[in-house]
């Protein structure tokens, strides 16, 4: 066969990712603090935007004013045309009203008022006091470097005391090995392991432990109660993990009273004392979705207004700066300005809008489990959302990760409402997963002491409710609601009931 060339033309169809359209995916999947983020970083790059600090409500009581009627600007740089949110937005009061504080002369304060001085005035840089408060809490290496500065180490054993605390994780366990330290530092082992129990003398009480269990000596040896019946028992902790409570008597060499109390011991330690310092902020859920019960019976659907970036398009600003531009590029600059804000303030009103069509129809799907309870959640997919609204899944996917909603049943996460279904029996509708642990979860919490519930009886019962489970379906769920076997749960309440019959 000849190898020549020619020309030919063909037609097709192909799905272009243009840059403005990967931003608004990206838009839709992230959550309220991401996106809060995100559009700070636009409005430090785009001198166009700014941030929407009016109050419409307040502004609808006074008398309109004829000069922002008479704004002169062209139709296709009115900020009307890209932001006419108000049915999901609500404006924020201002922080100071717009108003400045009077500059007034400071009285010369002594320096012992210094500390209530700096604690009711703010100066220009300040951070916030909640924000320096946290910042100045102190991590666990910090607080261990503190009692390393005064330890009575020479220099050697004062270098390899840094390094351990360099092996210390969050939790306080030293996740190094002994013998590859010694060599790394090209030092003896056992002057590693003299420092090491140096370290293990700071505060708080456990740290620089290897195991779990060595972490409990360490703070029994503290509180002067690690005698041999202690040492036994923390030698056995997974005796302890099972309640074992006979097998722990024989070994330990004790009655059942003296095993309780060693128990109640042990569960008044701190397996984790390192976390006592951490210097993580607990970042609060804020719902975006707001549900609540209507005038007429029904439910009231809207975004929460606190989680929407709220951006307008300085018009006034793009034509003053656009009739006095004179070369190319920076003509280029300023549309390319103009053409992001406006692609950006659109993908912000899309996505919310997205967001309210997708927690509108998940709330009309899940009617049932917000006015009944968990019991009436029904099996659903993001196929049977996605096809209600004409969307595709993956839209749907994006739309309901890292976004919550505010119900009267509680905050639940949009993914929360997506559970599997389990066929029942008599050919009635499906049941959820999700009500299905829950039954699970009531049987185990209201079953006898005297007649525990295995996972093959729990089968009968779901049965005879028409549930069609199996066995190992049961055992998988209860296990992932942290539930013990029937024969820990067992051993568990006898030991409850000898407790009390002991005291």
């Amino acid at each position: 066969m000849a190898v020549s060339q020619r020309l030919e033309l063909r037609q097709g169809q192909t799905l272009v990712m243009t840059p403005q359209l990967q931003q608004a995916i990206k838009l839709l999947q992230l959550s309220n603090v991401e996106l809060s983020e995100f559009c700070e970083q636009e409005l430090e790059k785009n001198p166009l935007l700014e941030r929407d600090d009016s109050q419409p409500v307040e502004a609808e009581r006074e008398a309109p004013q004829p000069e922002a009627a008479a704004e002169p600007l062209e139709d296709t740089l009115a900020r009307d045309d890209f932001t006419k949110c108000q049915d999901m937005d609500a404006s924020s009061d201002d922080l100071y009203d717009g108003a400045e504080a009077p500059q007034t002369a400071a009285p010369i304060t002594p320096l012992a008022d210094w500390t209530t001085l700096r604690s009711t005035q703010r100066f220009e840089g300040d951070e916030d006091l909640l924000e320096s408060t946290v910042a100045e809490g102190g991590s666990l290496k910090d607080h261990l470097h503190e009692q390393l500065s005064i330890a009575a180490l020479d220099h050697d054993k004062r270098l390899i005391c840094v390094a351990l605390i360099d092996a210390v994780d969050e939790a306080g366990y030293l996740r190094v090995d002994i013998d590859e330290l010694a060599e790394r530092l090209g030092a003896d082992k056992a002057a590693v392991c003299e420092t090491l129990a140096v370290l293990q003398g700071f505060e708080p009480v456990g740290v620089g432990a290897r195991d779990l269990a060595e972490c409990l000596a360490l703070q029994l040896k503290d509180k002067d109660r690690y005698d041999p019946a202690m040492a036994t028992m923390i030698a056995h902790l997974d005796l302890v993990a099972r309640r074992d409570t006979a097998q722990l008597a024989q070994l330990c060499g004790v009655d059942a009273a003296d095993i309780a109390d060693m128990l109640t011991e042990i569960r008044d330690l701190s397996p984790k004392p390192g976390l006592a310092f951490s210097s993580e902020t607990v970042q609060p859920v804020v719902p975006d979705v707001l549900v609540r019960v209507g005038p007429d019976g029904g439910w009231h659907i809207e975004l929460n207004s606190e989680t929407l970036p709220r951006l307008l398009i300085n018009s006034r600003y793009y034509a003053k700066v656009a009739a006095h531009a004179r070369d190319k590029e920076a003509k280029t600059y300023l549309t390319d300005c103009l053409n992001n804000a406006n692609w950006l303030v659109k993908s912000l009103d899309q996505r919310a809008r997205t967001i309210l069509k997708v927690a509108t129809e998940i709330v009309r799907q899940q009617d049932g489990f917000l006015t009944y309870g968990v019991r009436h959640l029904r099996p659903l997919n993001l196929r049977t959302i996605a096809d209600a609204i004409s969307m595709h899944e993956s839209t749907v996917s994006r739309v309901t990760s890292n976004k919550y909603v505010s119900t009267p049943r509680g905050l639940f996460e949009l993914k929360y409402f997506f559970t599997a279904a389990i066929q029942s029996l008599d050919g009635a509708e499906s049941h959820s997963a999700e009500a299905v642990r829950d039954r699970i979860r009531e049987m185990v919490e209201r079953e006898d002491s005297r007649e525990v519930l295995s996972d093959d009886r729990i089968v009968a019962l779901l049965t005879a409710d028409g549930v069609n489970i199996a066995r190992r379906t049961v055992a998988k769920y209860r296990e992932a609601m942290r539930i013990p076997s029937s024969v820990e749960r067992r051993r568990l309440k006898s030991a409850e009931s000898a407790n009390t019959a002991i005291r």
